[in-house]
Parts: structure tokens; sequence; C-alpha cells
């Protein structure tokens, strides 16, 4: 195991800004970028796009074999762990071996146990010097998902809302369009598109009938729509279910004639998530939502993103399954109206402080909190 250098951060940095660029589309698989770096120069690099088609280092080396440039005695830097295992593409670590790359630095190791160390384990082998443990934090960050996927067997839980700087998110018409500004709402169409699946309730459904789509963004991949109906009450004429992959979370023993003969019903899927045993379900939600992200693990789902009415947010809040909030908070006061969650009334204050605020910024004329929680589990 070799040391850090003094310039391993700032190339880190670069692959991470590389990584990002996948942001909308490499899920199921993490987001990795890759820059080989040589007498304080970066001489190729490249990002991994989207599943089955070549990994970071890869697209690196492809990069630097068209412009003719030799990677021998070069440092490659890598914000994941090289692969190591055979899958749609070969392992990385054997690719970097044969370019004759000197020394390989990894933000972190991979949480997939097809890897976890065997990817560092081959370039030592072969007398390469690996360093791990270079910008870790911000490694996992931009692969939450991934990681919470792998390590707990669940998706990373990111909840959206939207409110005013009383905490009303909509009035007690139910009036909630738009107490944010554009900017804000733009923001929110980014976080759908880095998403692997959108969730929202029946509530949602019925009162603003919503596409759940990624608008005004440009991507080729829309995320799955995944709707928590414990009655299977949502219409076939729901706008989100005409176009896309959905998923309906039901706990009903049959399912609606409809579903078989509707235009999109090759792409929708309806999924029994009723309790396995008493006092599972969070709130009124009689569905086991762990359970649900736990089937949605199983199918490729790193990022989950909610957005629902106060009382499925307060069903995910109350079951400890939220681990991101991302608060828009408008320049205005509502009074009564609609808050954040439907939680629990509690009679002192807690002990210990469950969130934290991970960053704060402007956008528009509203502004953006991104809270975290503290010690997931």
């Amino acid at each position: 195991m070799g040391t850090p250098h003094p310039n391993d951060e700032h190339w880190m940095r670069h692959a991470l800004n590389l990584a990002w660029k996948g942001q909308y589309s490499t899920t199921p698989n993490p987001r990795v970028g890759c820059v080989f770096v040589r007498d304080g120069v970066a001489i190729a690099e490249g990002f991994h796009v989207r599943a089955g088609e070549g990994h970071a280092e890869v697209q690196a080396i492809a990069q630097a074999r068209a412009q003719g440039v030799s990677l021998q005695g070069s440092t490659a830097y890598v914000t994941l762990e090289p692969c190591a295992h055979h899958g749609r593409t070969g392992p990385c670590a054997e690719a970097l071996v044969a370019t004759g790359v000197a020394r390989v630095v990894a933000a972190v190791l991979d949480p997939n146990p097809l890897v976890a160390g065997k990817g560092m384990a081959i370039l030592r082998a072969a007398g390469i010097e690996t360093v791990q443990g270079v910008l870790v934090e911000q490694a996992r960050w931009i692969n939450r998902g991934f990681f919470s996927r792998m390590e707990r067997k669940r998706p990373w839980v990111r909840l959206k809302v939207a409110s005013s700087a009383d905490g009303v998110t909509a009035l007690n018409n139910s009036t909630s369009q738009w107490i944010t500004g554009p900017e804000a709402r733009l923001d929110g169409h980014h976080l759908r598109a880095q998403a692997c699946a959108v969730l929202s309730g029946i509530g949602t459904v019925k009162a603003d009938n919503p596409q759940l789509n990624v608008r005004g963004i440009e991507t080729d991949r829309q995320p799955l729509k995944v709707i928590v109906d414990s009655k299977l009450e949502i219409s076939p004429d729901a706008l989100l279910l005409q176009t896309g992959r959905v998923l309906i979370a039901h706990t009903e023993p049959q399912l609606p004639a409809w579903l078989s003969t509707h235009p999109n019903a090759a792409n929708i899927e309806a999924l029994n998530v009723a309790p396995v045993a008493a006092g599972l379900h969070a709130g009124k939600v009689k569905t086991d939502l762990l359970r649900l992200l736990q089937e949605l693990a199983r199918r490729g789902i790193n990022e989950l993103h909610l957005e629902a009415g106060f009382g499925l947010n307060g069903s995910f809040m109350q079951a400890g399954l939220v681990d991101e909030v991302v608060q828009y908070v408008a320049p205005r006061f509502l009074g009564a109206g609609l808050g954040l969650f439907r939680l629990p009334e509690q009679e002192t204050l807690p002990a210990t402080l469950d969130w934290a605020i991970h960053s704060f910024e402007q956008k528009g004329r509203d502004l953006l909190i991104v809270w975290v929680r503290n010690n997931q589990e």
C-alpha cells in the first residue's frame, strides 16, 4: 500500500467531476470517473456513461489509444475501486495492469461483494503502487445510492418537499401550486433525473394527477415511477400510467381487470407488499415500506426520490427510512396549512440531533436546504 501525494486530492476532485457527468445515466451501476496523470498533467480521462458500456477506466484507456498516448508510468485516479470481475465488461483492474500504469489511487473501495478489495489486490500483485481513501466522503456521497443498496440492501431515500418559510406545503384547501419559484421546480427535475425511481402515494395521484416524469432536463432515461396504493384505487386514466415504467405497491389479494388490458400494460407492474406480520406498517399506510424498499433494491434501484403528501412522508419518516430531505423554502409565510410530515406529537425535546444540514444554497428566489440523517443504518 502506497502513501498519498500532495496532489492526490486535486486530481481526485477532477475524477469526481468526471463521474458526475454520468449523474442521469449510470444506474444501476455507480458513477465513476478516471483520469491518468503524468508529470503533473492529465493525459487521458473518462467516465462511466451507462450499464453495459465501458467503465471509466476503459473509457480513459480508449481515449489514450485514440490519441496515441502511452500510459506507461502514469498515475490513475479512480473514484471507485477498479472492478475485478467479469460482467458485461471485463475487469478494469486487469485493463489497468496492461497499460503499464505505475500507481493507482482509488477514492474508496467498491462495496460490491464481487469486488470489495479484489481489484486493488490484482493491482498490487502486478507490482503497481496502490492508494485508497482519498476524498472518501465525497466519493461515497456521489454514489450514496449504490453504497446503500450494496451495504444495507435498500435504496437511499431522498424526500423532496417545497414549503413556505413557516413550513406549510399546501393550504388547507390543498392548493400548493406553486409555493416555490421556477428555478426550484427545475432543480427538482434534476433530482428526479438523478434518481433510479420516483415514489408517490395515491393521495397525491388523486389530488394532482402528476406525470412523475423528468421534464426540462436532457436525459435519455426516465426513472421508474412507484405508487404506494394499498387498495389499488388508481384510475387507469391517471397520467403517470400512460407512459414509462410503473410499479404499483399494494396490499390487495386481487388485481383490477383493467390492468391486463391497459395500453401501457407491458410497463406496469403490481407488487403486493402487505405486511407479513402485525405491526409492520407505519402511520395509516398499511404497507410494509421496508419490504418495498428491499424489493426495489433487488430491482437495481440505488436512489429513490420521494415526492408525496405529508401523510406518506410522515410514514416514511416514522419508519426511519428517509436518509435525506431536500427542502425548498419559499420566502413567504402562509399561516394555517399542511405541514411537511404527519408525525406524532412529542412532549419532550429529543436529547440528540437526528439530522444535520449537509448543504444550503439559493435557487432563484428560494432557499434549498439538504438535510441528512445522522448514523444511518
